[in-house]
């Protein structure tokens, strides 16, 4: 079992910026790729941007290339995501996931989300 938990959401204004964190305990962090998703309401759950276990390799969805990105940092057991040039479209409940593998389908393992709205 992998215990996953975000913080960071909040209120930002249009243009602005947030740092979402997600801690991870119960197994070990280095093992897991990990993964974002976002859920805006009304509408499903989407996938924002993902991470290698070594951090070598990230991927993301187009609507967030070049404003978001994914980090890791091993030693603290906990996964990033940097949101930069914020719009109202980005507002949702953001979701951090593992899985043992950086391409799956259907992740493991998710946290218990985070609120993140922008006002216009």
């Amino acid at each position: 079992q992998v215990q996953l938990v975000e913080s960071g959401g909040g209120l930002a204004q249009a243009g602005g910026s947030l740092r979402l964190s997600c801690a991870a305990s119960g197994r070990t962090f280095s093992s897991y790729a990990m993964g974002w998703f976002r859920q805006a309401p009304g509408k499903e759950r989407e996938f924002v941007a993902a991470i290698r276990r070594s951090g070598r390799s990230t991927r993301y969805a187009d609507s967030v290339k070049g404003r978001f990105t994914i980090s890791r940092d091993n030693a603290k057991n906990t996964v990033y995501l940097q949101m930069n040039s914020l719009k109202p479209e980005d507002t949702a409940v953001y979701y951090c996931a593992a899985d043992s593998d950086y391409y799956s389908d259907a992740w493991s393992y998710w946290g218990q989300g985070t609120q993140v709205t922008v006002s216009s």
